[in-house]
């Protein structure tokens, strides 16, 4: 049996491990960002914003969010705290263990090679979680590295750092990120009080990752991170923090025409999560504490297999084939004291379990001539199991509430289909069908939590969310020009939505007592939500030192609460707006000086599900300037919120509306190597 030969030492390039994009996936509604895009964002999240219809829960971005809303979502169907969407890195879930949503500040955007935006393209071979589409985010491996130092307004600093150095068979990529702000007051004007103070933050991470070339074809990546970060709610005494670290080891080997290619993956992820929350005075001029979350650990794992072959003659085409399966376990609970009175917390709670899921896929794709065929079929087993929840008097010891949820499992079977055909030069058609799911996070099955007065139950009997979709699209690419258009109509079944079922004042089984101006939800699975959308995307180049850009996105979606909730019937999800638009340009105006400006709008959106309270609709300008001193040294200005608009990101029951940031000036250094 030949085996591959080890190449000299000279012609290996060291990469990661991970196998090439499947040629599958060009049938799909896929949107790339280069490193270019990610680089001149602060954050993340705010470089996935600049794609209409992606966003975080709600308007606020990773520099003001608590991280139980830092869950992501693709199209403006349902956003969700827990987020819709899975966010991977080279293959490995990024979304917490516990609660689903995504810690932004643990992945610097100096330390990636760029992204593709997958959307609605169902459980594929990506596995649970992947609702409402994928962000498949790929690490660097570039020799070399950049350093970004920058400072701002109120209190503004960061430094990120990514490097990779090679030698031989071997690479050695690190990166390190440090952000500080003394923030700003969400809510302000004259309803504003002394229980309104700044959302400041401070934010760490860093990661290392050991690339080996094993031989010309087969690479073995081993990768360790850990981030932290804490940070204000923007009231006094509610505070968050969060903690993780995560492991990863890959070996892969690259597919070719005479050859199978394979990855294998196992990982692990650990979190911590600690947030304060308080009741707001009427006059807003206290808070009092409501709730002390100190802990919830939680920890997930999991481990996939992938065997592809490429290049297989068929039917004049070419077949290429990829066969896999993948595993993922989380376990946490959350530690708590609530029910405040005459000075301390009488109470203690105690909440969790455990949630598996266990999935096969094929997947397929034939190209011929100007066809390609693209399809497959997941089949994933779930189970929740070990759902506890205990609450005690502090006084006396006593349980008050002691639960032991029932195990519950089933399973969920997904495919996914496209055609895409070559029309002329540059224009192509396409269209696709899908199926996804996500199963109900511990957070979700298990973690009472309070926002300001308004209170949200959990429900360990909560099953998976599924998606049915179709779309259909057309592209033209020419020399200087790029468009594209997309028709989708989605269905979410089962879909995880927070049920108001109770005002304030008043006393509620389980949830106890609710204040004034304050609402009681629920979260169920609270019937259906239809979909129907239209998404359009255009660059164009204008000579060497000109580029336009431009995309908007168009969503009407409705909910079809069914007997679980027909208070809902007819209503529009929660934060879910009906239009997006974004629109940015690119001037080199010399060899030295570049101009970037960027505009987003967003029409209004609905804070709660019963579609009484409006976030106006909004639009902001964000414009930067940046200055080339000598090959690999780069100054530059920026401003974000350029006009000073009054962003609403919420509103509570009482009308209390809270802000995004004002216009913020800030100004940094880029070293390249």
């Amino acid at each position: 049996m030949l085996q591959d030969a080890p190449a000299p030492l000279a012609d290996v390039v060291v990469t990661a491990a991970r196998l090439p994009p499947a040629a599958g996936e060009a049938a799909f509604s896929v949107i790339r960002l280069d490193p270019d895009r990610l680089e001149r964002a602060t954050r993340l999240d705010e470089a996935l914003a600049t794609v209409p219809a992606v966003s975080l829960f709600r308007r606020t971005s990773s520099l003001a969010a608590n991280p139980t809303t830092q869950g992501i979502s693709l199209r403006a169907i349902a956003p969700s705290g827990a987020g819709r969407t899975l966010v991977t890195l080279d293959g490995v879930p990024l979304n917490d263990p516990f609660g689903g949503w995504v810690l932004w500040s643990q992945v610097p955007t100096e330390s990636l090679s760029g992204l593709d935006i997958v959307r609605g393209a169902g459980a594929g071979p990506y596995g649970a979680g992947a609702l409402t589409g994928v962000i498949a985010l790929r690490e660097r491996e570039t020799t070399g590295g950049v350093l970004d130092l920058s400072g701002g307004e109120y209190g503004g600093q960061r430094l990120a750092a990514a490097t990779t150095l090679s030698t031989g068979r071997l690479a050695l990529t690190g990166t390190v990120q440090r952000e500080l702000s003394d923030g700003y007051v969400p809510v302000r004007g004259p309803r504003a009080g002394a229980a309104d103070v700044p959302l400041d933050l401070a934010t760490l991470s860093g990661a290392i990752r050991a690339d080996v070339a094993l031989t010309d074809a087969t690479a073995l990546s081993l990768r360790a991170s850990a981030y932290e970060e804490d940070r204000g709610a923007g009231l006094l005494g509610a505070r968050s923090s969060a903690t993780g670290q995560s492991y990863a080891a890959t070996l892969s080997r690259t597919p070719s025409a005479d050859r199978l290619g394979w990855r294998a993956q196992v990982w692990r992820r650990e979190s911590d999560f600690a947030n304060t929350s308080a009741a707001v005075a009427a006059d807003r001029s206290g808070t009092t504490p409501a709730n002390n979350q100190f802990a919830t650990p939680a920890e997930g794992w999991g481990a996939n297999l992938a065997v592809r072959r490429t290049a297989v003659p068929l039917g004049g085409g070419s077949l290429e084939w990829e066969l896999g399966a993948d595993a993922r376990f989380t376990e946490g609970e959350t530690r708590e004291l609530f029910r405040y009175m005459a000075g301390a917390f009488t109470r203690d709670r105690v909440a969790g379990g455990r949630t598996s899921v266990i999935g096969a896929y094929g997947e397929g794709s034939w190209t011929a001539g100007p066809w390609l065929v693209a399809g497959g079929l997941r089949v994933d087993g779930w189970s929740n199991s070990d759902g506890r929840r205990l609450e005690r008097d502090r006084a006396t010891g006593l349980a008050t509430l002691d639960e032991t949820d029932p195990d519950r499992s089933g399973e969920v079977v997904s495919a996914r289909l496209a055609v895409r055909r070559e029309l002329a030069s540059g224009l192509a058609a396409r269209a696709a069908a899908y199926s996804g799911f996500r199963p109900a996070t511990l957070n979700e099955l298990h973690r009472p939590f309070r926002v300001g007065n308004d209170l949200t139950e959990a429900n360990a009997g909560l099953v998976p969310e599924t998606l049915q979709g179709l779309e259909t699209g057309l592209s033209w690419q020419g020399p200087a020009t790029t468009l594209t258009g997309t028709v989708f109509w989605n269905r979410i079944e089962d879909a995880i939505v927070n049920v108001t079922i109770g005002t304030g004042p008043g006393t509620f089984p389980r949830a106890g007592f609710v204040p004034a101006g304050g609402v009681l939800r629920q979260r169920q699975n609270a019937g259906t939500i239809d979909a129907t959308g239209l998404e359009l995307t255009a660059e164009h180049r204008l000579g060497e030192r000109v580029s336009l850009d431009g995309a908007l996105s168009w969503t009407d979606a409705e909910v079809d609460g069914g007997s679980a909730a027909a208070q809902l019937t007819g209503l529009r999800p929660a934060q879910a707006p009906e239009w997006s638009a974004t629109a940015g340009a690119d001037w080199r105006a010399t060899d030295r000086l570049s101009l970037i400006g960027r505009v987003r709008y967003e029409s209004a959106r609905f804070e709660d599900d019963l579609n009484s309270r409006t976030l106006d609709a909004a639009i902001t300008a964000d414009a930067r300037a940046e200055y080339r001193v000598r090959d690999g040294v780069v100054v530059y200005a920026a401003a974000d919120n350029l006009f000073d608009q009054d962003v609403e990101v919420s509103e509570t029951g009482d009308g209390i509306e809270g802000f995004g940031p004002p216009r913020t000036l800030r100004a940094g250094l880029t070293l390249s190597w």
